[in-house]
């Protein structure tokens, strides 16, 4: 047990397993704040999916059953472990799906399986969103398998695959708002709006009733996850005051 991970190069499985930053569906300019042209829509069904601000979690199977925990910065935990890094809590909050991972996922030689996710509340920035009691939370949000030898790119499960997956290691997935054809998506940020304030008036990974802040906001993918961008309230609100200034000067 956990002789793989012992072998493996780190620094190296840190980068390479790193989530992938999602675009934001209008690009904000870095320096004004202002929003830019929608992306380009993809063809087909896309699904909307709860934005979760928290913490971004990996948890890295290898094929010996041995893991590691990790967020963006740093590894924390490795299976088997006396001590593990108490950052955030993210390794209390996730090892016991490590562990049932660990047990029975199937993983091939020179391969690993890497399971994303947010935990949130507790002591998150962002946790009066979902708890006023600091409870903490834990979404799946994708679910990756990786070689080991070489430079290969990461192979997103796709909706289905992924729906089973979790559904079978009682994996807690990040909701499921809605899911409908791209071309509806609105080009405009105020037509944008309009949609999250539809679909998501609330946040569905509220942790107890009296959390007193709104979603974030949703992730827009394709069910075949080659398509994936992000939509913010904060930005398509902040873009709707900027318009009102504007109009009244």
């Amino acid at each position: 047990m956990n002789t793989l991970v012992r072998l493996a190069d780190l620094g190296r499985l840190h980068a390479r397993t790193m989530y992938p930053l999602i675009p934001s569906y209008h690009p904000p300019d870095p320096d004004t704040g202002e929003l830019g042209p929608a992306l380009p829509r993809p063809i087909g069904d896309v699904i909307a999916t709860e934005f979760i601000d928290g913490i971004n979690t990996r948890i890295v199977v290898f094929a010996d059953g041995s893991y590691l925990i990790g967020h963006p910065q740093r590894w924390l935990y490795a299976g088997g472990d006396v001590i593990g890094d108490a950052a955030m809590g993210v390794v209390k909050a996730v090892r016991p799906l490590a562990e049932r991972l660990s047990d029975s996922a199937p993983v091939e030689p020179d391969t690993v399986l890497v399971v994303y996710g947010e935990m949130f509340g507790g002591k998150t920035p962002a946790a009066a969103r979902y708890t006023a009691r600091k409870e903490v939370g834990y979404r799946t949000t994708d679910v990756a398998v990786m070689a080991l030898h070489d430079d290969a790119e990461r192979k997103f499960l796709p909706e289905k695959q992924l729906l089973a997956f979790t559904a079978k290691y009682e994996l807690p997935l990040v909701p499921r708002v809605a899911r409908f054809p791209a071309r509806d998506l609105p080009n405009k940020p105020t037509g944008v709006l309009t949609l999250l304030e539809e679909v998501l008036p609330s946040s569905r990974c509220r942790l107890d009733a009296d959390a007193d802040a709104g979603p974030a906001g949703l992730i827009v993918r394709t069910v075949d996850r080659g398509w994936v961008a992000s939509l913010r309230f904060d930005d398509y609100r902040r873009a709707k005051k900027r318009k009102r200034k504007s109009g009244s000067g």
